[in-house]
């Protein structure tokens, strides 16, 4: 991001404020966020602690004291204890502030969304991104622990030097170094840029990755006695990330547990079959391959499984591969005439 323009919009000139000294991860990124709205994309940057700067700012972010959702985003008052809604217990912090009151604004920006065409992924991309991203923010600045308990797991090495939060604070000065207003500023606009190109690349993901591939589950989904009576083997159009969503959909439509098998073509054009574990961090199965099948390869495995065009199983029942969709579908039905 580009030190900040002083050019007035609409006659009238805009400014954003934050404190002055050292910086965090979450005012950095609250101003990026701020600064994505047209509103504020040439504001004027006041990083002061003098509240005359405050009150003569359009919008004063992680300090004042104060909150109400308009102008000031503040908290550090005691009495603060705002989250992001009633499903969460994390205080928020500057950035989930900014994100609260603008995230919606900052999405329909982003990937140009229009309210009126895409209001379902512009609510379900404001949770998503809140839930995988924004929060772990707003608990970090409030020094909230991520264990539910006091002993934490022995760390096998370190890593915080490799965290957002712990790499913003490098790029504050050194206490050897010039620590002037100046170099303070200099630092934050580093910060700043930081914070929001990950934050882009976040919401950029689940936008333009993550929101295409529910759309091919949830079109496979409701597609899915077309390929067998069961309802329980899907077909994907085209190969995506699809465990995350089958998850989501199955419980969506009162049907969880429902599917046993996941067909898709992999990158050298081949077919697969993939089954769907208990639960998305389950190495268990709902149903897995045939036990006489597995570990089998080529034309041993289309042999004994009467279906032309075998690649393997997996010994472990949890994959095949075939040459054709028709090949790997045959399996899938094998599996379930076999359970």
């Amino acid at each position: 991001m580009s030190a900040p323009k002083k050019i007035k919009l609409d006659n009238k000139m805009f400014r954003i404020c934050t404190h002055s000294g050292s910086f965090h991860a979450d005012e950095s990124l609250a101003v990026y966020m701020l600064r994505l709205l047209p509103k504020f994309a040439d504001a004027e940057l006041i990083r002061s602690r003098n509240p005359k700067d405050w009150e003569e700012s359009d919008i004063v972010v992680d300090v004042s004291g104060k909150y109400d959702g308009v102008k000031f985003f503040d908290h550090h008052q005691r009495e603060f204890n705002s989250t992001f809604s009633e499903k969460y217990n994390t205080k928020l912090s500057s950035a989930g502030l900014v994100y609260k009151h603008f995230g919606k604004e900052i999405i329909q920006q982003v990937l140009e969304y229009t309210p009126e065409k895409d209001s379902k992924n512009i609510d379900l991309l404001y949770e998503k991104v809140y839930k995988e991203f924004i929060e772990s923010l707003d608990a970090n600045d409030n020094g909230i622990n991520n264990y539910s308990t006091e002993i934490e797991a022995t760390k096998k090495f370190s890593d915080k030097n490799i965290t957002l939060p712990s790499l913003v604070s490098k790029l504050n000065p050194k206490w050897n170094e010039s620590c002037t207003d100046a170099d303070f500023d200099r630092q934050f606009l580093k910060s700043s840029e930081l914070m929001g190109m990950a934050f882009i690349s976040v919401l950029e993901g689940y936008g333009k990755g993550w929101l295409p591939a529910k759309s091919i589950v949830e079109e496979s989904f409701d597609a899915r006695f077309d390929v067998d009576k069961s309802g329980e083997i899907l077909v994907l159009n085209q190969f995506c990330p699809w465990k995350e969503h089958l998850y989501s959909i199955e419980k969506e439509n009162n049907a969880e547990g429902q599917i046993k098998f996941v067909l898709f073509q992999d990158s050298s054009d081949k077919w697969r079959v993939s089954t769907v574990s208990v639960t998305s961090s389950s190495f268990e199965f709902r149903l897995g391959l045939p036990e006489e099948l597995r570990g089998l390869r080529d034309d041993e495995l289309s042999q004994k499984s009467g279906v032309d065009g075998c690649i393997f199983i997996h010994a472990a029942g949890f994959i095949g591969g075939a040459q054709t969709k028709e090949a790997v579908l045959q399996l899938a039905k094998l599996s379930l005439a076999g359970n």
